[in-house]
């Protein structure tokens, strides 16, 4: 396969994974926010719940990222 091609449909890869991860990073901190300014009692909850949430969101963009550079560094 051509290594331009093969480098472009990587970097397509991790920034398509990087926007969805963005927003839907901000749609979960924004509901958060909004829970809390509800219920201010349960904001520790929210916010340990909102946090978990993000890791697993970010791993997703680590595994992206990984398979991204196994593109570009193997094929």
């Amino acid at each position: 396969m051509d290594k331009a091609l093969i480098a472009l449909a990587s970097a397509l890869a991790i920034g398509v994974v990087a926007a969805v991860a963005a927003f839907g990073i901000s749609r979960a901190a924004s509901k958060a926010f909004e829970s809390m300014a509800k219920q201010p009692e349960a904001g520790g909850r929210i916010q340990t719940s909102l946090i978990t949430a993000i890791v697993f969101i970010e791993t997703c963009v680590i595994f992206a990222l990984v398979v991204a550079l196994l593109l570009v560094f193997v094929f």
